[in-house]
């Protein structure tokens, strides 16, 4: 196993029962610093964003664990997003009841983002979406399959097989992100891992790897986008285009984006899905000079 990223900045650790669920989330920073609230993607957890809340020293960074990822507890059943946009509704009236709040979402976590400051546009002061503009279209046809597929996996949820080593997550972080040095991919195999009665197994419920019977409706998310009232920064990765999410999306971009009132963007050089893993100094400096600007009146 190769040696781990030493962290800069240590976060605080906090548990609290948010939305009815518990919910774990790591502080980097003073409390009376500006809050950045930041949102993990699928598969994630908070600790995703350690290499760049190492270099925005300047901000108290606010990350939760969503339901059923890292540290915070399980669904008992499956996940659905609308349970997502009522969790960050209450991450926001916990820690900023009484101001709009910074937000920046990576993939999943964006795509709740995005959704949230259109359906409470009074609750976000700007907004980043970091490789996160949503999903391709569904079709109607495509319900009844869906449903019988996740019929048929409530009965038999999926589950994980055991994982070799850390090393071996390791090195499987890097064949998917080739940017992504040694020392980062070890830090993010412990992040990402558990031993479970002495099984090392990823942290995430497998439940995730569910069907979702909820067909993804393109023109439901616009309709949200186009009511958003703050600044938006989007975030692409320079090398994003043959990630499966990408299919469906990138050829529709132009209509997303035009749902937009103030949109910006900056595409990152040498990186893929997994901007933050990959250049967090080049997303840290994006974050940075677009949530410290002036917001014009």
């Amino acid at each position: 196993m190769p040696d781990c990223y030493q962290p800069l900045r240590l976060p605080r650790s906090e548990h609290h029962p948010l939305n009815g669920h518990p919910c774990h989330v790591l502080r980097w920073g003073e409390a009376d610093a500006p809050a950045l609230f930041m949102l993990h993607g699928w598969m994630d957890c908070a600790h995703t964003f350690q290499f760049v809340a190492d270099l925005l020293p300047q901000w108290q960074i606010i990350a939760p664990d969503w339901r059923g990822f890292g540290d915070s507890g399980w669904n008992s059943g499956s996940y659905y997003s609308a349970d997502y946009l009522a969790d960050l509704d209450a991450l926001l009236q916990h820690y900023s009841p009484h101001a709009a709040a910074n937000v920046a979402g990576h993939s999943m976590g964006a795509m709740v983002g995005g959704l949230y400051a259109g359906i409470r546009p009074e609750r976000v002061a700007k907004l980043a979406l970091v490789e996160g503009f949503g999903l391709a279209d569904s079709r109607a046809a495509e319900a009844p399959g869906r449903y019988a597929r996740w019929l048929r996996e409530k009965q038999q949820p999926p589950a994980y097989q055991p994982l070799a080593s850390l090393a071996a997550v390791a090195r499987r972080l890097q064949e998917r992100n080739p940017h992504l040095g040694a020392e980062r991919a070890a830090f993010m195999a412990q992040a990402l891992t558990t031993q479970r009665d002495g099984v090392l197994s990823y942290r995430a419920d497998p439940r995730h790897k569910m069907v979702n019977p909820v067909l993804y409706r393109l023109e439901e998310a616009k309709a949200c986008w186009r009511r958003i009232a703050c600044p938006v920064q989007w975030v692409i990765g320079g090398e994003m285009w043959d990630h499966p999410m990408a299919k469906g999306v990138f050829d529709t971009l132009d209509e997303r984006r035009a749902c937009f009132a103030d949109l910006r963007e900056a595409v990152i050089a040498d990186a893929g899905h997994m901007v933050q893993w990959e250049q967090p100094a080049g997303l840290a400096a994006t974050l940075q000079s677009f949530f410290a600007q002036e917001q014009s009146v």
